[in-house]
């Protein structure tokens, strides 16, 4: 029988691969990645998680029973010591001394999460947060598989392709397809359309990131 996660992946396959071909996951795959394009990538992945340890405790709280909160709690905590452990190693290495802000692609995908979490069923939140693990886990596996070595951003890569995290993503699929098993025909097709923004933004986030997209401020848009 077909998992529910199943079709979400055969859905966004096409995104999936323009994640995987970007050049910024392509040249950290290489280790040729211009250190300010990854400086600035990890700035806004501290700032994104920051926002998605919110929305995952806030999705967390209308859990139907106390072993899906204990999971999402602890993926809130999990989330919260990365963003910790972001300041306290790749920020003092790379000097990263950033205060412009979220980019608008980092913007964009947690003011997306955090209206889901706060306005949307349960189980549409869920849909929203999960290509955050799902996706992160395949393209950390990929790039740890054809990376080339020795590699500068070898940290990075390896934790996204660990076992630890490996059995963060399978606790979040598993509840996604449990949920949508009982879910309607509408709320199926609502988690659908959930993780398939979601995936986009995903996408948003690298392309901002290896562009260098700044904060607000460089667009013009700032006080």
């Amino acid at each position: 029988m077909t998992k529910f996660t199943d079709l979400l992946w055969e859905q966004t396959l096409p995104i999936y691969e323009k994640i995987k071909l970007h050049p910024f996951n392509q040249e950290l795959q290489k280790g040729s990645l211009p250190p300010e394009k990854f400086r600035y990538y990890i700035y806004q992945d501290s700032l994104y998680l920051a926002d998605f340890a919110r929305a995952i405790a806030m999705t967390g709280t209308r859990a139907a029973n106390s072993h899906e909160l204990l999971d999402f709690l602890e993926f809130a905590q999990n989330a919260i010591l990365v963003e910790r452990a972001l300041h306290l190693s790749y920020f003092k290495e790379y000097e990263i001394e950033f205060d412009s802000g979220k980019g608008p692609g980092c913007f964009a995908y947690t003011n997306y999460l955090l209206a889901t979490s706060a306005f949307e069923p349960y189980e549409v939140s869920v849909a929203a947060l999960l290509p955050c693990f799902w996706i992160y886990k395949k393209v950390g596996d990929h790039i740890y598989a054809n990376q080339t070595t020795p590699n500068p951003y070898q940290n990075w890569i390896n934790a996204y392709a660990g076992e630890e995290f490996a059995h963060s993503v399978q606790k979040a699929l598993n509840i996604c397809n449990q949920l949508a098993a009982s879910a309607s025909e509408q709320t199926r097709q609502r988690m659908i359309e959930a993780y398939i923004t979601a995936t986009k933004m995903e996408y948003l986030f690298w392309d901002g990131a290896y562009k260098l997209d700044g904060g607000f401020g460089l667009y013009g848009l700032g006080c």
